[in-house]
């Protein structure tokens, strides 16, 4: 089969052999959000010369405004559940690379046990390759990205997710307020010692997030840092923020689920606290999708 994680800014194709296994990977310029309705084209453009028959996606091609809406699982829910809300989608006359294949699409998760609710789409899928691995009980996992989710898995059962905006929240500093400003263009290089310091003041409880941040201002005026050290330094206070909240009460080891950097950045902060971590690859989204494709009864 082929699994296909296709998030709003992100396009990752993945060929799998009978039990799962990766065989090929490819990577589209064009995510879920970026696509005007071209879903069909796009994908048959990535995938036209393989020819495994059974096609299934996730992540936000499956949201309002995708090529499907695929309605939100309730949380506490497992694989069973989650492979039972997934659809079926006829792209026959959208490309010739589609005609003979069946396409599924995955549904994302909902959490409603707090007054503002919680979602995610895609991420579900990477939970999905790992719950056989985490074995019975509790656990926590954490996906760090532009939207970092912070998941609780009981029993082999998604129970309970939560949101924090850090990725979109510095891109959005960076770019568009005064504190970029005295940031050099483009991603400088990983500076730790600043990154450390970002955590540590996060840990304050003199400040809070919203005075700490304009500490970024004043640590290039009072010569704290140098111009190319504030990024990191503004990257560890929101991480730092972030744990603050999502360790509250906490006691056990976190499970990372992501791209290299950053699950080694969390991972840091992780251990920075005495939290220990256990580090996963973003490729458990092609086994998720395996087992839950499985699951449905089609792989």
């Amino acid at each position: 089969m082929i699994a296909i994680d296709w998030g709003g800014s992100s396009l990752r194709a993945y060929r799998l052999d009978s039990e799962g296994g990766v065989l090929e990977r490819r990577r589209g310029n064009e995510g879920a959000l970026a696509c005007n309705g071209r879903f069909g084209r796009v994908l048959g453009a990535l995938i036209g010369d393989w020819d495994d028959p059974l096609v299934v996606m996730a992540g936000m091609v499956g949201a309002r405004g995708g090529w499907i809406e695929v309605p939100y699982v309730q949380c506490p829910a497992d694989l069973g559940a989650l492979a039972a809300g997934m659809l079926r989608l006829d792209a026959s006359r959208e490309s010739p690379a589609l005609a003979k294949r069946t396409l599924w699409c995955v549904p994302g998760m909902a959490d409603r046990s707090m007054p503002a609710g919680d979602v995610m789409r895609g991420e579900e899928t990477q939970i999905a390759g790992l719950v056989d691995l985490l074995g019975k009980g509790a656990h926590t996992l954490c996906l760090p990205g532009t939207h970092s989710k912070w998941v609780q898995v009981r029993d082999g059962a998604i129970a309970h997710l939560s949101t924090a905006m850090t990725g979109e929240l510095y891109a959005l500093l960076r770019s568009h307020s005064i504190l970029g400003r005295g940031m050099p263009e483009g991603e400088p290089a990983f500076d730790t010692g600043a990154f450390d310091a970002g955590l540590a003041c996060s840990r304050d409880p003199g400040g809070g997030l919203l005075h700490d941040l304009f500490g970024v201002r004043t640590a290039l005026l009072f010569g704290r840092f140098q111009p190319q050290a504030l990024a990191s330094y503004l990257s560890g206070m929101l991480v730092g923020h972030e744990l603050q909240a999502a360790l509250a009460g906490f006691a056990g080891p976190v499970h990372l689920v992501g791209s290299e950097t950053l699950v080694e950045r969390y991972a840091h902060a992780l251990q920075e606290r005495g939290v220990g971590v256990h580090r996963h690859p973003e490729e458990l989204a092609a086994t998720g999708m395996f087992r839950l494709a499985r699951a449905r009864g089609l792989a």
